[in-house]
């Protein structure tokens, strides 16, 4: 496993660093400007952080997963993808599509409310259903609100990360993260050369949607707990096992659930922010789980890519 990772840093990945739990035997590592304590951006792995407190209060029987939220979109549509709602990210950070990283850099210390992003998102043209989109889980961040009467974050703090006993994951309060990080690196694609740190962000841009904070430790130990039914019911947990196919941002496709994606026999959650990404990934009987975190987002170099998959299949056993 180790080699595995000095091989994703040879590739171009500054700094990389992983956690795998085996039957009760656990096994971290890091390579390059990294440490497997480290907190990172998880990014959108933040979803399954939500769709959780969301089935949490179906349960209480505050809200159902086929009552609409917006206009005709259902909660279960916001939580798989299927409403047709389009991602605001480009409407946001319009320059992107120009070929230019500017909003980037505009955007660091402004504070988006999340009205403004949902405007954005309900405005824009529909997608087919099916199509993977930040709006939902905002839209959700606001009935969390609604229902609950204290904001989404402290919710989902106090009934899936502290149910969970997790000790270093968290919403951002400002622009920093607390304690031991790596630096950031966005790429985007060429356009930020050499890649730009990122390690300090106002992460209201996407908010319940990927703004968590956490370890790869913190994270096996979510899933740990999600899969056996600790977090959410084992009910709940079979609705968020029933999955449809999703085209992610990159054009792939995944088997997507409630919050949860299928990978082969496994489940998890993959994630990206600007300069962080995160992947995590679970057996559903618990005796083998994959945590991986990189300090490098959307570059051009093929033999990450190749790095990355061979890191996936060993630790997966694949």
């Amino acid at each position: 496993m180790r080699a595995e990772l000095e091989a994703i840093h040879r590739a171009g990945v500054p700094g990389v660093w992983a956690e795998v739990r085996e039957n009760g035997e656990v096994w971290r590592g890091a390579a390059g400007e990294a440490a497997p304590d480290m907190r990172h951006r998880v990014g959108s792995v933040t979803k399954t952080f939500t769709a959780a407190a969301v089935l949490q209060l179906v349960e209480r029987g505050k809200i159902g997963l086929d009552m609409p939220v917006h206009g005709e979109a259902t909660v279960r549509e916001l939580l798989n993808m299927t409403s047709g709602l389009a991602d605001y990210r480009f409407l946001a950070f319009p320059s992107v599509l120009e070929g230019s990283p500017r909003s980037l850099e505009d955007n660091r210390f402004r504070h988006f409310y999340p009205r403004e992003l949902i405007e954005l998102g309900t405005s824009a043209p529909a997608v087919p259903p099916g199509t993977y989109s930040n709006t939902g889980y905002l839209l959700l961040g606001r009935l969390i609100e609604k229902v609950t009467g204290m904001t989404a974050e402290r919710w989902i703090t106090r009934h899936v990360v502290e149910r969970a006993g997790l000790r270093n994951t968290m919403f951002p309060t400002g622009t920093r993260i607390e304690g031991p990080h790596p630096r950031m690196l966005e790429a985007l694609f060429g356009l930020l050369d050499p890649p730009r740190d990122y390690s300090v962000y106002d992460m209201s841009w996407v908010g319940v949607a990927a703004s968590l904070i956490s370890t790869v430790e913190d994270l096996n130990l979510f899933f740990a707990a999600l899969l056996d039914g600790r977090v959410v019911s084992p009910e709940s947990l079979a609705e968020m096992q029933k999955t449809g196919p999703v085209v992610a941002f990159d054009g792939s496709t995944v088997d997507y659930g409630l919050g949860l994606h299928r990978h082969g026999d496994f489940w998890g959650h993959d994630g990206s922010v600007w300069g962080a990404g995160t992947w995590s990934f679970h057996s559903a009987d618990g005796e083998r789980q994959v945590s991986l975190a990189i300090n490098l987002q959307r570059w051009q170099d093929k033999a990450i890519d190749e790095a990355l998959a061979a890191f996936q299949r060993k630790a997966l056993r694949v």
